[in-house]
């Protein structure tokens, strides 16, 4: 397979990989992980996928020089990027994690914030499957019945005032953003690798519209 053909995961060190990378395969698709400017600028797919602490995860994406590459790659480019659970929140604008404002790639008119104790029996992180209500026409759920369940696992979560993209939502006592697509830029904020058939049909309807 051409180089430029691969599902190109980029790699800054936080990240779920090998299940993606599992799921990938699963669906016939060559992937690899890297952090080489020249391969992500090169890519036909990318996929931003992400663990763990906002703050530490854009340090690493800055430090490795990263944040200029792949806004090259989304908005010069135009190549089509999924985010990945972290990997949505730092598509957005910015994130209120530790109780300061660290700076996000900003590609989606968005911001991530904890999610909220707005109920007694809520836990946080929200882990588990949930059900997702989608906007109609959005592609990453083409032949997808609406309210279906994907799996979570997160702690804080993307909200906008903008309608300018389409959004998908997830009503965990309280409603927030857990899809979106902005012209070629998408996010989940769901492990759509762990999501067993749903999820693996929305990675699928990913990697054919891209």
């Amino acid at each position: 397979m051409k180089l430029n053909n691969r599902v190109v995961v980029i790699d800054y060190g936080m990240g779920n990989i090998f299940s993606i990378q599992h799921s990938l395969e699963y669906l016939g698709y060559e992937s690899i992980l890297t952090s080489d400017p020249k391969i992500i600028l090169s890519a036909k797919i990318l996929i931003l996928p992400g663990v763990g602490s906002f703050k530490s995860a854009m340090k690493k994406i800055v430090d490795l020089r990263l944040d200029k590459i792949i806004k090259r790659a989304v908005l010069t480019n135009k190549i089509p990027i999924l985010g990945i659970c972290l990997g949505m929140q730092l598509l957005t604008k910015s994130s209120t994690e530790e109780s300061s404002v660290t700076q996000g790639l900003g590609l989606v008119d968005a911001n991530t914030i904890k999610l909220k104790n707005t109920h007694q029996k809520i836990k946080i992180p929200h882990i588990g499957f949930n059900n997702v209500e989608f906007e109609k026409d959005m592609s990453l759920f083409k032949g997808l019945k609406n309210n279906l369940d994907f799996y979570f696992i997160h702690s804080y979560m993307v909200v906008s005032c903008s309608t300018d993209f389409y959004q998908a939502y997830c009503d965990y006592y309280q409603r927030f953003i857990v899809a979106f697509e902005n012209n070629n830029v998408y996010g989940v904020q769901f492990h759509p690798e762990k999501s067993q058939e749903n999820g693996l049909k929305l990675l699928k309807n990913f990697l054919l519209k891209a």
